[in-house]
């Protein structure tokens, strides 16, 4: 089968977002399909407002266009709600295509973390541009319940797998310092609610991994804390597994791929109790949630990371690309 893929999130950011749509185009070619992107890439792109680093394409309709009679896909999947996930929606209504989109990122939220936009307009404008598809594809069924207490229609699951020949168990000894080692890593912006770890008063020492418009912020007024910057690959994957803990602080994530990573590297998990780690985390056994953060930390010190690793290895890309592909319109 020949798939088009539109998303307006692409390399070199560093997301779950890339990384969920990387590792499905690469196991649907293994499985023997023909796959295209449309991404930022391939177009003139400007800084997205308040958030330089995310690059936006200008003035794409045509060239989405011609790319899509260019690749004449059997399915479209729009991944995201950008210029190009606009681009490629319009034509797709304008030639009576069916085509499926993905709820990747709780944008309503983050929108009014930065502006003061009300939620039920940006819900409105979502809900408008997923109900053209045929299916809209969410991460967790906790997702799932919110979209449709805001009204949306025709969702379907799309969970995540792990990859667990990078992530895995490794020598504590690549990290010298104080323990027990709390880790985040991610995306460093007001979104992740990164100041909620950042704050917290713990044993130890604290890693931040990766990189975002807050971090010179951050680095200033927390400078008891290791800010790495951006890892990738396998030194990536050598920090990780030489953390004790794994702090994921976000309240707004549609699913939170990292603590998987994490888990895979045989961490454990301390998050709130919210959308992403009450579908991934087994309370008590692969991580602990509370409202209080502290208390989710000292608590998940003690747990095995055997468990969380096991429970990694049961999330293959494999079956999530299975599971991608069983929810394709075909035209």
């Amino acid at each position: 089968m020949k798939i088009v893929i539109v998303s307006d999130a692409w390399k070199p950011q560093i997301n779950g977002v890339v990384t969920t749509l990387v590792k499905t185009g690469d196991t649907l070619r293994s499985l023997g399909h023909e796959v295209n992107f449309i991404t930022p890439n391939l177009f003139r792109t400007i800084p997205m407002p308040t958030y330089p680093e995310i690059r936006l394409a200008i003035g794409s309709g045509r060239k989405v266009w011609n790319l899509l009679v260019q690749y004449n896909p059997d399915a479209v999947h729009i991944a995201t709600e950008g210029p190009l996930g606009y681009a490629a929606r319009r034509y797709c209504r304008r030639y009576n295509l069916k085509f499926t989109t993905s709820y990747h990122t709780q944008f309503p939220e983050y929108i009014r973390l930065r502006a003061p936009i009300p939620l039920r307009i940006s819900y409105a404008v979502l809900r408008w541009f997923h109900g053209a598809a045929t299916r809209t594809l969410v991460a967790t069924q906790s997702q799932r319940n919110t979209l449709i207490t805001h009204g949306f229609k025709n969702l379907a699951d799309w969970s995540r797998g792990v990859d667990t020949e990078l992530f895995y168990p490794r020598s504590k000894n690549y990290l010298n310092d104080t323990r027990p080692i709390s880790m985040y890593m991610g995306r460093v912006a007001i979104e992740k609610n990164i100041e909620a770890f950042l704050s917290l008063d713990l044993p130890g020492s604290k890693y931040v991994v990766g990189d975002g418009p807050d971090i010179n912020q951050l680095k200033k007024k927390h400078p008891d804390v290791t800010f790495t910057g951006v890892k990738l690959g396998d030194e990536l994957a050598s920090y990780l597994a030489a953390a004790d803990i794994f702090v994921f602080p976000s309240r707004t994530d549609t699913f939170g791929l990292v603590m998987l990573e994490a888990m895979a590297c045989g961490i454990p998990v301390a998050a709130y109790p919210v959308t992403g780690p009450v579908d991934i985390i087994k309370q008590g056994e692969t991580g602990i949630m509370h409202e209080d953060l502290a208390i989710a930390v000292r608590e998940a010190l003690k747990l095995d990371g055997e468990t969380a690793r096991q429970f990694a290895l049961s999330r293959s890309w494999q079956a999530s690309t299975q599971q991608f592909f069983s929810h394709l319109a075909f035209n």
